[in-house]
């Protein structure tokens, strides 16, 4: 099967890491390619030609592009093990909100909160703290945002989890105190073999942001 599921990636990308645990949920062997992103290889160009971006899951030659709609794509085609969305169209629903929710506001708040200072790393601060928040209030007392299993929710919003050191010590804010039961899921996850292996270390994960900050504030001057 290797042969026929190959995975374009930069192994630092929430995005892939997505992709990734969906994967090793179903137990699916695949092929990763990690990319250069600044020097894109012909087969991404190809692949993603409308927005030139990893990942992309190329299936029996075919691409699947954007991350959640290619863990949605992986959940639907093998479909025979851990199923990722509920039944229930109310539910399914659900999780493909707060899905979409993740996708839109924690990478670009989170990205200014590390990438920034000043009154615009307090504005993106506080907006990424009513996130969590948010998030804390949608997880409630559920072990994960899935229910008893974990879910598209989860597997949307724990990559980030890699960002956690990162976001508290340029935002100096302790996440930990903040929201010690959105933590406590996170760990939860990370006991998993399908998370802990495509995660990262959030220590590993520091020193790439801080060496791309570094790059692009050099571009800017």
């Amino acid at each position: 099967m290797a042969d026929e599921v190959i995975l374009l990636d930069f192994w630092p990308s929430p995005f892939g890491m997505r992709v990734k645990i969906a994967l090793a949920e179903k137990g699916i062997e695949y092929e990763g390619r990690e990319e250069d992103l600044s020097n894109k290889s012909p087969l991404l160009l190809k692949m993603n030609p409308v927005h030139k971006q990893i990942p992309v899951l190329i299936h029996k030659g075919k691409p699947i592009s954007e991350s959640l709609i290619i863990v949605q794509y992986i959940d639907e085609v093998w479909n025979h093990k851990s199923p990722l969305l509920p039944s229930d169209p109310y539910e399914r629903a659900n999780a493909r909100f707060w899905a979409d929710y993740i996708d839109k506001k924690i990478y670009s708040t989170g990205r200014l909160v590390w990438g920034t200072t000043g009154e615009v790393q307090d504005r993106a601060k506080n907006e990424l703290r009513e996130c969590f928040k948010l998030l804390e209030g949608e997880l409630g007392d559920k072990t994960y945002f899935g229910g008893k299993n974990l879910g598209l929710v989860d597997v949307a919003l724990i990559p980030f989890y890699s960002w956690f050191y990162t976001l508290e010590t340029t935002g100096n804010f302790s996440i930990t105190e903040e929201f010690p039961r959105l933590v406590d899921w996170a760990k939860r996850c990370m006991q998993r073999e399908s998370v802990a292996k495509s995660v990262p270390s959030q220590y590993k994960i520091y020193d790439f942001l801080l060496e791309l900050k570094k790059k692009l504030e050099l571009q800017q001057q």
